[in-house]
């Protein structure tokens, strides 16, 4: 068994078309090609933190792969970073472990930002003029970074909480090559931007569908990866043209889609999964004017693709 620590991952990464490899694993899924158990998880209440464990194998594939990573939101006061973890390879054929990829949750940060880039591929309106982000954390920045090439915009507009973070946000983005403005107000988000990304784990709906601007809007929701989290209000998915679930069994127990089955404002029928988008079995966007929204909730077969993909690179050197 094969240990590689952050620094080799990192090194790997350039070399592998990542976009591709989680489309991939997305079709796969969506195919029933694929087995992937109910998320394990643990919630942590003093202090606050989240552990995810996902795990799962593609048919035929030559690995499984278990995934954890956790998330300590007030380890900032602490002097550490918020997200931690690992990557376990196992061999297919025999179960026996073949690597540990050490990679701190940077993988899962990766495949996560990865993801939104393919539903903006998806979804996005074929013009983006504003891209609006709403948190100042790690995937607010990643998001951002991996729409590059996939999204012909540098206008950004991004929420947070805290004058001080969006401030340093500011600074960072607009030296990755991104004009950024700031706001207090999330409904300025919703109002001027037509791709606009959720980044936090918030409890309480942040985008509402009063204020969004009503000539085409593509919504991708990545942070409520949890049952008790959420970012959207469930009138926004009433009123979308079209709901797109990473995972349809995952969005029915969390993320905005589980809210708002829950209330009522849409039905599982007419949820469409990502990967069968991708497969060209479903239709994404099809007119400039629609509302679509997509709920990334996280799927195992994206952490295998990425260690899977990451393992191979760092054997190839």
């Amino acid at each position: 068994m094969k240990l590689y620590k952050l620094e080799e991952i990192k090194r790997a990464l350039p070399q592998i078309d990542l976009m591709a490899e989680i489309e991939a694993g997305f079709e796969a899924y969506s195919a029933g090609k694929s087995v992937v158990p109910p998320v394990g998880e643990l919630i942590m209440d003093e202090p606050p933190g989240e552990v995810h464990i996902k795990y799962g194998y593609i048919k035929n594939d030559e690995f499984y792969v278990i995934k954890i990573a956790s998330g300590f939101f007030d380890n900032h006061k602490l002097g550490l970073p918020t997200s931690a973890g690992m990557m376990l390879v196992f061999s297919q054929k025999t179960g026996q472990p073949v690597a540990i990829l050490a990679d701190e949750g940077y993988l899962t940060d990766v495949r996560t930002a990865v993801a939104g880039a393919i539903a903006a591929k998806y979804l996005a309106p074929k013009k983006v003029d504003r891209i609006g982000i709403v948190g100042t954390g790690i995937q607010a920045r990643m998001q951002l970074q991996y729409l590059k090439g996939v999204v012909d915009c540098t206008d950004v507009l991004v929420w947070g909480r805290s004058a001080d973070k969006l401030a340093q946000y500011q600074a960072d983005m607009q030296a990755d090559g991104f004009a950024v403005s700031t706001t207090l107000n999330v409904d300025d988000v919703a109002g001027s931007c037509n791709l606009i990304v959720t980044t936090t784990p918030s409890t309480e709906p942040l985008i509402r569908y009063e204020p969004l601007r009503k000539d085409g809007v593509h919504i991708t929701a990545m942070g409520s990866d949890t049952p008790h989290k959420q970012e959207v209000d469930a009138g926004v998915l009433a009123a979308a043209d079209l709901v797109v679930a990473d995972s349809v069994p995952q969005c029915l127990v969390r993320g905005e889609i589980s809210k708002a089955l829950a209330a009522g404002a849409i039905q599982q029928d007419g949820l469409v999964e990502l990967g069968t988008i991708i497969a060209g079995d479903h239709s994404g966007r099809t007119s400039y004017d629609q509302l679509t929204v997509a709920d990334l909730t996280g799927v195992a077969v994206q952490d295998i693709q990425i260690s899977k993909a990451v393992f191979e690179a760092l054997n190839q050197e």
